[in-house]
């Protein structure tokens, strides 16, 4: 199984990151994938995630409304856009495949997990 998350860094607040999860497609071309997050300290929390056809996709409050999620199907590769950071969005984020095609907030409905991508923001 092959999840590669990148495009991590540090920036000031109000910046933006773009991340990437780059998939193996007999992983994750029919299955929804998600982002997840993890500051030090801190739960797990979900960021956001989008259905295996890139039509559906959900949010969690953290970030709604600053954050885009897409999928480009052909290079099997899942961007999450993230403006307007703040230094609480500060954590490593992870990307994750579902078990089924849907977008799906809930950890336990993702089976395979990336390494994560260090996100620092700084005030």
């Amino acid at each position: 199984v092959q999840l590669q998350a990148s495009g991590g860094g540090s920036v000031q607040a109000g910046g933006s990151l773009r991340l990437s999860c780059r998939t193996a497609r007999r992983t994750s071309s029919n299955n929804g994938v998600g982002w997840f997050r993890q500051a030090p300290g801190k739960e797990r929390e979900f960021v956001s995630a989008i259905g295996w056809r890139g039509t559906s996709t959900i949010y969690g409050d953290s970030m709604k409304g600053r954050s885009t999620i897409s999928r480009d199907i052909t290079t099997n590769t899942v961007y999450l856009q993230m403006d307007s950071l703040r230094p609480e969005d500060t954590a490593v984020y992870y990307c994750a495949v579902a078990r089924g095609p849907t977008a799906t907030s809930e950890p336990r409905n993702y089976n395979y997990w990336g390494q994560g991508t260090q996100v620092t923001v700084s005030s």
